[in-house]
């Protein structure tokens, strides 16, 4: 894992020659030895199909290549960070969520209304993350950002998490979402804000949450 959790809002990454890394521009705090920060104009791996993809999907969050021999810290205003390693499965995740992760992961987008149906498609609607996610595909890891901190769930056959939409940051594993409709709490005490719905995980993986319903 190329990551170290210096606290709960930042990040070291280590650097090697002829490995890159990608991370959101601004993010860089601080770092040690011969390293470069250049654009990237493609947005990540995945080549010019892939980066048109999430131009036309509103997820082409600028990104930075990162590139030569020592360690950087990352960081994005004040947010909480949490790391995330992949072996080979597909993270979905919101673009402007993402801090940085290994160049080796293949980067793309995908319409959420496959996830789901029209259920998937009214999700972005209610939540404000649109109907396109990113998906970081590989081994290799990523750092992603929320409100609050970060608690791992783990989703597995015949036990399925339902998250507050506006709580959920990102999934993933062999994952179906749908949207459903409840009555929460604080509709019945007057302070809807969003419990009246209900993201519906099943399959085999995991979902993480933050501890907020505020959006980056």
């Amino acid at each position: 894992m190329p990551f170290r959790e210096i606290n709960s809002k930042m990040v070291e990454a280590t650097v090697v020659p002829g490995q890159k890394m990608f991370s959101q521009r601004g993010a860089m705090l601080a770092y040690r030895g011969e390293v470069a920060f250049t654009p990237n104009i493609q947005g990540g791996q995945g080549g010019m199909m892939s980066m048109i993809g999430r131009r036309l999907a509103n997820e082409a969050t600028p990104l930075m290549t990162v590139e030569g021999n020592g360690t950087v810290m990352f960081g994005h205003g004040g947010h909480h960070i949490h790391v995330i390693s992949l072996t080979g499965d597909t993270l979905y995740v919101e673009a402007d969520r993402l801090l940085a992760f290994d160049g080796t992961l293949q980067q793309g987008t995908m319409f959420m209304g496959s996830q789901g149906g029209v259920m998937g498609m009214v999700r972005g609607q209610v939540t404000g993350q649109g109907l396109f996610t990113t998906t970081l595909r590989g081994h290799g890891s990523v750092a992603v950002m929320a409100h609050g901190g970060v608690i791992e769930l783990p989703i597995t056959p015949g036990r399925d998490v339902h998250v507050d939409p506006q709580a959920y940051v990102a999934h993933h594993g062999d994952v179906r979402n749908k949207l459903s409709t409840a009555l929460g709490w604080r509709e019945m005490v007057g302070r809807g804000s969003g419990e009246g719905f209900q993201l519906e995980l099943s399959g085999n993986g995991a979902v993480y949450v933050q501890a907020s319903e505020e959006k980056l």
